[in-house]
C-alpha cells in the first residue's frame, strides 16, 4: 500500500525544521548506506548524533502521534528515529530496497523495516527533479509532495530518488516495524478502519458499526505480533 498523508507537520513546524536544517552540518549520505545502496546513493545526510537531528527527530515523532492515518496505516510497534537528508543539483539515489533490519544507534535493539516513510520538508516549487519513484505490483508511482506531507510505502518496494537539477530537496525519512507484518493484511485493516470512521459519521448508533468494529479488532488480534 502506498499512502500519501497530508499535513503531518504544520507550516510553523516545517519552518522550524528548515531553519535548523538550512544551518546544519551535512555529511556524505553514503556513510549510513548498506553495501548495495552505497553504490547508487549520492546525497547529504545529518549524522544521527547531531543535536539538530535529535531535536527534529523528536519533533517528527510527536507529530506522528497525532496523525491518525499514519497510526491506522502503519500500525506501528516501533518507529526508527527519523533521519534527515538533502539533495542538491547533481544528487540522486538510484534504485534500491531498504535494509530489512536496522539497529537503533547506541542500543542493542534491532527493528524490522516493514514500512518506509518520506516526510517532505521542501516545497515542490523550490526544486526541480527529486521525485521519489516507488515500484510495486500496481506499477510505478512518482511522488513529490508539499512540505509537511508524508508518503508511506512498503519497505520491500524497489524505489529511487530522481536527480535534482535545481534547488534543494530536504526531507525526513524513517522506517516502522508494524504490529502487522504483512502489507496486504495492513491494507485490509486500513480500508476497514476508514470505512468504520465514515460509518461513525453518518450512523454512529447503528448495530452494523459495532459489528464492523468488532471485526476490525478481531482481525487485528489474529494478525498482530507484539
Amino acid at each position: 500500500m502506498l499512502l500519501q498523508i497530508p499535513g503531518v507537520l504544520s507550516a510553523d513546524e516545517v519552518a522550524l525544521c528548515r531553519d535548523r536544517l538550512d544551518r546544519a552540518d551535512w555529511h556524505d549520505g553514503r556513510l549510513t548506506a548498506g553495501h548495495q545502496s552505497a553504490r547508487v546513493k549520492v546525497n547529504q545526510q545529518l549524522p544521527e548524533t547531531d543535536p539538530v537531528a535529535r531535536e527534529l527527530s523528536e519533533l517528527v515523532l510527536r507529530a506522528l502521534e497525532r496523525a491518525p492515518d499514519f497510526l491506522a496505516a502503519a500500525l506501528p510497534r516501533h518507529v526508527y528515529p527519523p533521519l534527515f537528508n538533502r539533495y542538491v543539483p547533481g544528487m540522486s539515489f538510484g534504485a534500491h530496497v531498504d535494509n530489512a533490519v536496522r539497529q537503533v544507534p547506541g542500543t542493542a535493539y534491532r527493528l524490522r523495516t516493514d514500512v518506509s516513510a518520506t516526510l517532505f520538508l521542501s516545497a515542490p516549487e523550490d526544486y526541480d527533479g527529486g521525485e521519489l519513484v516507488v515500484e510495486d505490483t500496481y506499477g510505478t508511482h512518482s511522488v513529490k509532495l508539499p512540505a509537511g506531507d508524508m508518503v508511506l510505502y512498503p519497505a520491500t518496494s524497489l524505489h529511487r530518488v530522481m536527480p535534482v537539477t535545481r534547488g534543494a530537496r530536504v526531507a525526513a525519512f524513517f522506517w516502522t516495524q508494524s504490529m502487522v507484518k504483512d502489507d496486504g493484511e495492513r491494507s485490509l485493516l486500513f480500508d476497514l478502519d476508514l470505512g468504520i470512521r465514515e460509518f461513525a459519521k453518518t450512523a454512529p448508533e447503528a448495530p452494523a458499526a459495532l459489528r464492523l468494529t468488532a471485526c476490525y479488532h478481531n482481525l487485528l488480534r489474529r494478525w498482530a505480533e507484539l
